[in-house]
């Protein structure tokens, strides 16, 4: 028989066990819950977590996070899902991730299809076993060093995720822009989970891991200032950064990138990545339409 749940603290080993069924299209939901608990408080990362059971097991989530983002892994009874954790969080809707097909059919079951967006495309998947990564020869060679920001240099980093927000994810620039960028970056140095390449004492790129679990990590953020692109460095920021998730025992990586943005790709299919034949959805709303 069918249920749906809300789920509570102590429901994380059973959510755990279905999320690790579709790890490639679960990044947000496994990190999340892992940072922000199963209580929805409204905090960095807490979200309503609704899933659907067939007996006492798991077959389908849908999350409603902090941030307006629903995140859904529901192959199956996704209609009930998606309006159930709408109804429980009473959130505005500011986007949706999670497998293309799912997250195309959301937008239509919550009447959404027609609202206007920043972003909307399905996203190409790629993986990474770590043990296959390709070590970008400026960094083998210590012409260029990955690591971790220093203090002084959060305020360029700052400005740095706003024009990758605009660039990539459409966003428009704004003082309400950079202020959550401000947070987006002081959040990341507090739990040491971005990189920035430097020539000398110069930055010249960046990334982060926008998940992050003990097994594997979802990079995000690639950004390279325009002027320095086609010197590999953004191949040398990521390959740096999954450096340091391998000497901590971590075993695979995973990234999303747009089917058009070639550059992009063969930034990570230089360092190994490869599709795993999945399609990422990502939806981002007008902010006015919030």
């Amino acid at each position: 028989m069918l249920t749906l749940r809300t789920l509570q603290p102590g429901d994380e080993v059973s959510l755990e066990e279905f999320l690790l069924q579709h790890s490639d299209t679960s990044m947000f939901l496994r990190s999340n819950w892992r940072a922000g608990g199963l209580l929805d408080q409204g905090a960095r990362f807490q979200g309503t977590y609704i899933a659907a059971y067939i007996d006492e097991t798991i077959v389908a989530v849908a999350a409603h996070f902090w941030n307006g983002m629903i995140v859904v892994q529901a192959p199956v009874h996704l209609p009930e899902m998606v309006q159930e954790v709408v109804a429980q969080s009473r959130r505005v809707i500011s986007g949706i991730s999670g497998p293309a097909a799912q997250v195309e059919a959301t937008k239509s079951i919550l009447g959404l299809s027609n609202r206007p967006t920043q972003l909307d495309e399905p996203e190409i998947l790629f993986s990474l076993t770590l043990r296959n990564l390709q070590i970008p020869q400026a960094l083998a060679l210590s012409k260029v060093q990955c690591r971790l920001p220093h203090s002084e240099e959060l305020e360029l980093l700052t400005e740095w995720c706003a024009a990758y927000n605009v660039e990539g994810l459409g966003q428009r620039d704004s003082p309400s822009l950079r202020s959550v960028c401000s947070l987006v970056i002081e959040a990341r140095q507090s739990t040491a989970m971005h990189w920035i390449l430097v020539v000398g004492d110069t930055p010249v790129s960046y990334c982060a891991f926008n998940a992050s679990l003990p097994d594997i990590v979802q990079i995000g953020g690639v950004w390279t200032p325009p002027a320095l692109r086609g010197k590999g460095y953004a191949k040398s920021v990521v390959a740096g950064s999954l450096l340091d998730a391998r000497s901590l025992l971590v075993k695979r990586a995973i990234l999303f990138t747009g089917d058009n943005n070639q550059a992009a790709q063969a930034v990570y299919r230089g360092i190994g990545f490869l599709p795993t034949g999945e399609k990422y959805g990502l939806v981002l709303f007008e902010e006015t339409q919030a």
